[in-house]
């Protein structure tokens, strides 16, 4: 864990309520891995107190890029900075995605929903420098809630969209786009971040296939390293249900080892 309280933002995109931030931060980069987050202090000032966590969405030799949408005062606050400003964060933290050489020649399926892309794209590029074949189900509530649709496109990757309006792609949920093409595709692995529904409907869709499963989870968290246990979750250990922390032992968690609800336990 690296702390570098003076991160410069050396870029910022913004697509309404949703920014990309480019942040400065070398030695932080260079120990980045797909899947792994940051906490950030989004003011300089007493309040709000809580760093606020951020999957990291993709990196260069200098800089690591955060990729989020306004859902309180923290991603409000952090929005409003501009290049040039410094940002102080701690990272990189958790356990990060299976990106091995296991996959290469494999088809994967990564799944987003929403804001759940973020650290989609950071793995799959990994997965691709490995030869896997990473393809990408990006869902949203309507086409304002897929700004990194051109992103991935730019970058060649097979991606397939939904929206529950029907604005982009299939109209519908992204987790029954993904059953409805696991029909017709091949995937030796699954990976997915996004809301808890969406990621226990493709839990459910990937047993039924005997397809392995990693799920990115989503926490409100107090300090990223394990200490307050503010972020934990029913995960099987050894056969039996335990409270894990998301922070320390994830975000990634194999799908088998999730309890999505207290009827699995």
């Amino acid at each position: 864990m690296i702390v570098d309280s003076r991160a410069r933002i050396a870029d910022k995109k913004g697509w309404g309520n949703y920014f990309l931030l480019t942040l400065e931060t070398p030695l932080i980069a260079s120990e980045s891995k797909a899947g792994q987050f940051l906490m950030a202090r989004v003011s300089e000032h007493p309040f709000p107190l809580l760093r606020r966590p951020f999957s990291i969405h993709s990196k260069d030799e200098r800089h690591i890029e955060i990729f989020f949408k306004i859902a309180g005062i923290g991603t409000a606050l952090l929005s409003q900075k501009k290049p040039g400003e410094a940002v102080d964060i701690l990272g990189p933290l958790g356990k990060g995605f299976s990106t091995d050489k296991v996959l290469e020649g494999e088809g994967v399926a990564l799944v987003g929903g929403g804001r759940g892309i973020a650290p989609l794209y950071f793995l799959a590029k990994e997965l691709r420098s490995h030869r896997a074949s990473p393809k990408i189900f990006y869902g949203g509530r309507s086409l304002e809630d897929l700004p990194l649709k051109e992103r991935f496109e730019r970058e060649g990757f097979d991606l397939r969209c939904s929206t529950d309006d029907g604005s982009c792609g299939y109209k519908g949920l992204v987790s029954d786009f993904l059953d409805e093409e696991l029909e017709r595709l091949s995937a030796s692995r699954i990976f997915a971040c996004g809301p808890e529904a969406m990621m226990k409907k493709i839990s459910l869709t990937a047993r039924t296939r005997n397809i392995p499963t990693e799920f990115s989870l989503e926490s409100r968290m107090g300090c990223g390293f394990g200490v307050c246990w503010g972020c934990v979750k029913r995960i099987r250990k050894n056969g039996k249900a335990e409270w894990i922390k998301i922070c320390e032992d994830g975000p990634v968690f194999s799908g088998e080892d999730i309890v999505w609800s207290e009827g699995e336990e």
